[in-house]
C-alpha cells in the first residue's frame, strides 16, 4: 500500500515560511542550489524516529483563498503539548483556524495556518481524550 514519503509547502515568501517553521518546530532547513526554482529540503527530525521529511519552494501560481474551505493536502504534525504549540505558532504570525477537538480515544486535534496561508493540522496523542 503507498504511503507518504515526502511533503512539500509552497509559500510566497519562503524566508518568512523558513523562518516560521524554524521558530515553531524547530525544523532545519537547507538549500538545494542547482535547481531551476529555489528549493529546501526540511529535515523534520533524525531519521531514527518515524516520520518524514520534505521541502519547500516559492509557490508557482495563485495562494489559497481567504475564507475558503480546506482546498489542499493537509499534513498533521504530532506534537507533545497542543496547548503550547497553538501559542508558539501565533508568536510565529500563524493563526488557529479550527479550535482543539478531541478524536475519541486517539488525542487532541487544531488546525492552522502559517504565514502564507497554508493549512496544517497537529495532534497530540491521547488516549483519554473525548472520555
Amino acid at each position: 500500500m503507498p504511503r507518504p514519503v515526502h511533503f512539500e509547502i509552497h509559500a510566497d515568501d519562503p524566508e518568512r515560511a523558513i523562518s516560521f517553521y524554524n521558530d515553531v518546530f524547530d525544523w532545519k532547513f537547507s538549500s538545494f542550489g542547482n535547481m531551476e526554482h529555489a528549493y529546501w529540503g526540511i529535515e523534520t527530525g533524525p531519521d531514527s524516529e518515524p516520520g518524514l521529511n520534505g521541502g519547500l519552494m516559492k509557490r508557482m501560481g495563485p495562494g489559497p483563498v481567504e475564507g475558503a474551505a480546506v482546498n489542499c493536502y493537509v499534513c498533521t504534525l504530532q506534537v507533545d503539548d497542543l496547548d503550547a504549540y497553538a501559542k508558539r505558532i501565533k508568536t510565529a504570525g500563524g493563526i488557529q483556524t479550527v479550535d482543539k477537538m478531541p478524536i475519541p480515544e486517539t488525542g487532541w486535534l487544531a488546525y492552522f495556518k502559517d504565514t502564507e496561508g497554508n493549512i496544517f493540522g497537529c495532534m497530540q496523542f491521547d488516549q483519554t481524550a473525548g472520555k
